[in-house]
């Protein structure tokens, strides 16, 4: 069985409201709720050993401020908000050097210095019967609309972080535990 895991960041309900409707304009479903990536999948393994290291480090990691800012594009195919937070970088850095994956894993999922965080409004689709991209024109059509209807972008206080979980039936993420930060 294809069990996938990654961890993010949770908006404010009513902002992630907002995002939902906006996105619902184009696309039904994105495979999951908006959020702000944290670690992406590699060295989540299905053994689950690794959320006590993710426990461990949330215990000790403050909560701390997060803000949304401008739209901008993983090459021309992937629309994003990016995201300002030193302390987003910190924790990303010391959940990944915990769990430890593979120098290709971290290399793979674009983590460390590589590591950009950002909330995905939308993404091109891709060859195959893929339901959840956008045309070109239609992801145009999205950036020309999001400071219109998505600022102010909010700043925001991150006092718990999300380990999300691939449903194969669903074919999406759903919430599998939330851990809180250190109060």
């Amino acid at each position: 069985m294809n069990v996938e895991y990654f961890i993010g960041i949770v908006l404010p309900e009513d902002y992630l409201e907002r995002i939902k409707h906006f996105q619902g304009r184009w696309v039904n479903y994105l495979g999951v709720e908006p959020h702000i990536t944290i670690k992406a999948q590699g060295g989540l393994t299905p053994d689950k050993k690794w959320i006590d290291q993710v426990r461990k480090v949330c215990k000790n990691f403050k909560p701390f401020q997060v803000a949304l800012d401008k739209p901008m594009y993983f090459g021309d195919n992937i629309l994003y908000l990016s995201v300002n937070s030193n302390n987003l970088h910190n924790l990303h850095q010391k959940i990944v050097k915990e769990i430890s994956p593979s120098e290709d894993l971290i290399k793979g999922y674009f983590e460390l210095d590589a590591f950009v965080p950002h909330l995905t409004l939308g993404k091109e689709k891709y060859g195959g019967n893929i339901s959840t991209g956008l045309s070109k024109k239609e992801l145009k059509d999205m950036e020309e609309l999001v400071d219109k209807e998505l600022a102010p972008y909010p700043n925001f206080e991150v006092s718990f972080i999300r380990i999300y979980e691939l449903n194969i039936e669903k074919q999406r993420y759903d919430k599998y535990l939330d851990i809180s930060l250190s109060n």
